[in-house]
């Protein structure tokens, strides 16, 4: 149930339209367990104002299915599946065509993210930068892009702007300038976040990546990079989390004052 349906159920009670048992009756058909492998938190958008989101990975098709339609029954306007791969994204679209209710699936193979509904306006206070050191960083980049623009952010990307060539970066000064938050995607031996935190006025949110030779142990050297930055104003999300990244961004780029 979202906030306006909400909103009318409680009115309903108070004008005396409704008896209060019919409304519990309605809020217990919508809160309860709808699957049996699964129990979608219907009520996510109201307390955080970002519905569930699904991840993808270790779920079969059917399951990620069966929850999204639960969501979107439930009032959920738009559905965001994470870490789904292709296949899984074919077998989707398959389902669908038995569901003629349901919308398409939008997919992005590199970084295997798929939605359903549209993309929202944005509606931050600013801009969102993410800054990818090379190419290789590229699927956890999209993956940190796509998330925020679910999550009705303004976003620029700066692609293959990493250190070995910092005159790269550099270049995008205005664009460092202006933003509201910098999501700093790198693996290696993750220097990007501690330069761009060095630059800017804002959050930097870094993102190392398991990209890198066998020293890197699988981005481990990226992430204790990033955790002992001498920049001020870094904070560090897990290894390859452009999901984790993109939501943190969004809650600061959305916050506003609340009165005491």
């Amino acid at each position: 149930m979202n906030e306006t349906e909400l909103t009318n159920l409680l009115e309903s009670v108070a004008a005396g339209t409704m008896a209060a048992e019919e409304a519990c009756a309605v809020l217990q058909s919508t809160t309860k367990p709808a699957l049996s492998f699964a129990t979608p938190d219907f009520d996510r958008s109201r307390r955080q104002g970002v519905g569930e989101v699904i991840y993808g990975e270790g779920k079969s098709a059917d399951q990620i299915f069966a929850i999204a339609c639960a969501l979107q029954a439930a009032g959920q306007e738009r559905v965001l599946i994470t870490r789904l791969s292709a296949e899984k994204a074919e077998e989707l679209i398959q389902l669908e065509d038995s569901q003629s209710s349901w919308g398409s699936l939008t997919y992005n193979q590199d970084a295997r993210l798929g939605w359903y509904g549209s993309l929202p306006c944005p509606d931050g206070n600013g801009t969102i930068v993410v800054a990818a050191a090379g190419t290789s960083d590229l699927a956890v980049a999209q993956e940190a892009v796509l998330t925020a623009q679910f999550l009705g952010n303004e976003v620029v990307g700066l692609m293959d702007v990493g250190v070995a060539g910092i005159h790269r970066l550099l270049a995008h000064e205005a664009e460092l300038s202006h933003a509201q938050v910098v999501i700093a995607v790198a693996g290696m031996e993750g220097a990007l976040a501690s330069v761009i935190g060095g630059l800017v006025s804002c959050p930097v949110v870094a993102v190392p990546t398991s990209v890198g030779y066998g020293a890197s142990f699988g981005g481990i050297t990226a992430l204790l990079a990033m955790l002992n930055s001498c920049a001020s104003g870094v904070s560090v999300v897990n290894i390859d989390n452009g999901f984790g990244a993109a939501y943190q961004a969004s809650l600061i780029n959305h916050l506003s004052s609340k009165e005491a």
